[in-house]
């Protein structure tokens, strides 16, 4: 793992009086690339995504959203999830902290719709977006949204379609597992979810960067994955076919997480969206492409 010192947590305090954790690290003086991580994850340092962020030039930024890591839980006083869009207010005044105007962002997974959410509300800081196997608006027209996923995923979207509490109820055992997790045993814990590509791609030091992520999601029990879930199957807050950013979209056939349709569909309603589709890809083995996909996300920002 890395030792650079830009990769220590810190620690903002919100307007609410939440605390945000967040990781720096890639080059010192680049333009901004604010990462979203999965669903369930916390930020922890990814050497892959470090190093191909300082060879792109650019200072990566990333944090762990509500009830994740050491980020406080949002409070749901209504017993409604509030809209992921939310999300993009927290990046906001993380990068007002950091003193970041104008800035790049990639979501992975999960994350794909926070990173959609950033450039819809910040359309004259955020000069593009890459969503990279990310989820599609649940009960989009035209998308059959859980064909092709993996069985637990069906469970767990199914469940949180019913509810806090139904969902809660699964979430509770994953939490005990994801918690203690290994690089060893990812493989297993996936079940599922993942084929031979993807994993092959869970190997080494990339299988470590995964487990030590799902370990620290888990620090607050499952409080941080039951929100992140009931929110992709609500209404984002958004509308994906107002966006004016550039953005591209990068999907593999071979996703039983997120499903290939997924990034056909964001590729087709996304107005002028760079479509990169492979028939040979998963949804983790996309991150070898890290550095095609940042070169591709500068282009794309005219940097």
């Amino acid at each position: 793992m890395t030792s650079d010192p830009q990769s220590i947590p810190q620690s903002l305090t919100l307007p609410d009086g939440r605390r945000l954790e967040f990781l720096v690290g890639g080059a010192t003086d680049g333009v901004t690339l604010l990462h979203h991580s999965g669903t369930p994850s916390a930020a922890v340092v990814d050497p892959s995504l470090w190093d191909a962020a300082g060879r792109a030039g650019l200072r990566l930024v990333t944090y762990s959203r509500p009830g994740y890591g050491a980020s406080t839980p949002r409070p749901t006083p209504d017993g409604w999830p509030v809209p992921l869009v939310a999300d993009a207010e927290d990046s906001a005044a993380l990068l007002d902290h950091l003193g970041v105007e104008a800035f790049v962002t990639l979501g992975h997974s999960g994350g794909g719709p926070r990173a959609l959410a950033c450039a819809a509300t910040m359309p004259d800081r955020c000069r593009a977006v890459a969503s990279l196997a990310g989820v599609a608006p649940y009960g989009a027209d035209g998308l059959d949204w859980d064909a092709g996923m993996g069985p637990e995923n069906v469970r767990d979207f199914e469940a949180a379609v019913a509810g806090r509490e139904a969902f809660r109820a699964i979430a509770v055992g994953q939490a005990e597992e994801l918690g203690a997790v290994t690089a060893d045993d990812i493989v297993a814990a996936f079940g599922g979810l993942v084929d031979e590509v993807d994993a092959g791609a869970l190997t080494g030091e990339f299988a470590e960067v995964v487990a030590a992520s799902f370990r620290h999601a888990m620090a607050q029990g499952p409080v941080g994955m039951v929100e992140d879930t009931l929110q992709i199957v609500r209404p984002w807050g958004i509308d994906v076919a107002d966006l004016t950013v550039p953005v591209s979209v990068w999907q593999g056939a071979h996703d039983k997480m997120v499903p290939f349709d997924h990034g056909r569909w964001l590729a087709g309603a996304i107005p002028g969206a760079r479509a990169h589709l492979f028939d040979d890809e998963g949804h983790i083995s996309l991150v070898a492409r890290y550095d095609e996909i940042l070169a591709d996300l500068r282009e794309l920002a005219g940097l």
